[in-house]
């Protein structure tokens, strides 16, 4: 809350800094049989982003001597900023690469599937829920409006990552065994929509790619609760430890299904929405690349089916899988919640644009004014 609250650059570097702590303990005291490792890998990634924005935030601070976000706004995104061209560049680029790594944009996501799989159903959930979103708001508040013209010329590149993200992180999750490394790859594919949006040059897409953050949030993070019940029931998450799960658990089957579809982008659902939003947004400016990473539409119902069909269906592969308790009050306790908001997202999206609509017009317009005659 204190990083999305500050107006003070320096003091959202000090909190941008204090959310390691608990991600750190959680994974290293309650994660898995590799969780020391995982949990120091996710440390050095991300210290080492943070190094390089606390020095673009102190050469900024000292240049314009300010450390206000709103003055910060004002003074480098003007054309009579006093930071010239070059500097303009390199100070984007060490906002961006800290940003990169928190969202994670390829290739700087090889921390994030360690993370995910060593870390407790609690730690998996807030890592995919908020701290992921970070590296994006990071974008969407600093990098872009300080500097609109860097990131105009930064934007091929990062539109190639997204792309590259998108497709490699559903490919890879097509060819994973344990369900929550799968789910963690297709985190890496999904966030991937998230800057394609951000980066599209329309108010379209960066509100799509606004929703697909919040809708990533929630798919993503009921697909960790749902595999986190299974596992407390079992002690296995591994695709082929498991087989018409339907007949036995079938309320949990009716639940993960709607997530499934939700993660898909299956019309009606919260999913549809961001990710229309942020191809719709993207394909005036970035044809070719909207089409390579429409395929991450087409693989994500493939892996996402493919598990579905895998651990729900057919007969029931393991005869000690028979006794295993469906879904009880508590468990629905905290998962119809994030079910009904993931139905009511795909009817009433505007529950979400409407309130973030004016943000992402000033940060499509400040990108928008850098852009050559044409393409705007």
């Amino acid at each position: 809350m204190g990083a999305f609250c500050a107006l003070d650059i320096f003091l959202f570097y000090v909190f941008w800094e204090a959310m390691l702590i608990p991600m750190y303990l959680l994974i290293g005291i309650w994660g898995g049989p590799r969780r020391i490792y995982a949990s120091v890998k996710f440390i050095l990634y991300t210290i080492v982003g943070s190094v390089l924005m606390l020095a673009a935030i102190l050469y900024c601070g000292m240049k314009e001597r300010t450390f206000s976000v709103i003055e910060l706004t004002g003074a480098l995104s003007s054309a009579q900023t006093i930071v010239d061209p070059q500097t303009r560049n390199l100070l984007f680029l060490a906002f961006a690469v800290s940003f990169a790594i928190k969202v994670p944009l390829f290739p700087f996501h090889t921390w994030l599937p360690d993370a995910h799989v060593e870390a407790p159903t609690a730690g998996s959930v807030i890592l995919a829920g908020v701290l992921l979103k970070m590296g994006a708001y990071g974008f969407l508040r600093f990098a872009i409006p300080f500097f609109p013209d860097a990131a105009v010329h930064f934007t091929p590149h990062i539109i190639a990552l997204a792309v590259i993200g998108i497709v490699y992180g559903s490919l890879m999750a097509m060819a994973q065994s344990d369900i929550k490394k799968l789910v963690a790859y297709s985190s890496v594919a999904h966030l991937g929509f998230c800057m394609l949006g951000i980066f599209s040059g329309s108010v379209e897409g960066v509100q799509g790619g606004v929703l697909q953050m919040v809708n990533h949030g929630l798919s993503t993070g009921a697909l960790f609760l749902l595999v986190g019940v299974i596992y407390e029931k079992t002690h296995r998450r591994g695709v082929d430890d498991f087989g018409g799960m339907a007949k036995v658990m079938p309320r949990y089957a009716l639940l993960f299904m709607v997530v499934t579809l939700s993660s898909i982008g299956l019309p009606g659902l919260n999913g549809f929405v961001g990710e229309f939003l942020v191809l719709f947004g993207s394909f005036k400016l970035h044809p070719v690349a909207t089409g390579f990473a429409s395929l991450g539409v087409v693989l994500g119902a493939v892996y996402m089916l493919k598990l579905y069909r895998d651990v729900f269906f057919g007969p029931v592969t393991r005869p000690e899988r028979e006794k295993v308790t469906d879904v009880g009050s508590g468990e629905l306790l905290y998962l119809t919640p994030v079910i009904l908001l993931i139905i009511l997202l795909g009817i009433v999206p505007n529950l979400v644009l409407g309130k973030t609509h004016r943000a992402s017009a000033f940060v499509a317009e400040a990108y928008k004014s850098y852009l050559p005659g044409p393409a705007k």
